[in-house]
């Protein structure tokens, strides 16, 4: 038998008042989702285990029969399989996003992102602003590789596993 699991990832949302109270969910036209519904065996289950944060990262591991505490590590090293990196035991993913930041006269360290995806930048566009950085940024240590859209990677050769805060968003 085989078997599709379509996962609404984020599309629970909140109710919102331009929408007559409706979350985007309620308020969209889902014909093809109805259909496939009442074919369907539906149903909720926990796939963040407690105690952990919940993300998409997580859930889909623990969808697809991975259990995330004992083989999650952070979403980098999940963006390193997706784009075909090989990692070594040594070395440590982060995700190198491309954001937007303010356009004000701030020393960069006070600027804030105000754009996690830099508008959906493409993937052309953004291969070449990574390029750059390459040629500035890239060493031994450190190697950046294009993913897709605004989501990228760097390799840390030999890093130690830190914790990160992520931005503030205004």
């Amino acid at each position: 038998m085989k078997y599709i699991i379509i996962l609404g990832d984020g599309m629970a949302d909140e109710p919102i008042e331009e929408l007559g109270g409706k979350t985007p969910l309620e308020y969209a036209v889902t014909p093809t989702m109805d259909q496939l519904a009442k074919k369907s065996e539906i149903g909720l289950c926990y796939t963040i285990p407690e105690g952990m944060k919940p993300g998409s990262d997580t859930a889909n591991l623990s969808v697809l029969g991975y259990n995330p505490r004992q083989y999650y590590t952070g979403r980098s090293p999940l963006e390193a399989l997706s784009i075909g990196v090989d990692m070594k035991p040594t070395d440590i993913a982060l995700r190198c996003n491309i954001v937007t930041v303010s356009d004000d006269n701030l020393p960069y360290e006070e600027k804030t992102i105000i754009d996690h995806s830099s508008s959906e930048i493409s993937t052309e566009d953004a291969a070449i602003l990574l390029e750059a950085v390459r040629k500035e940024l890239e060493n031994d240590t450190y190697k950046y590789y294009v993913g897709t859209s605004y989501r990228h990677l760097t390799i840390w050769d030999k890093g130690e596993a830190v914790e990160l805060v992520p931005p503030m968003i205004s």
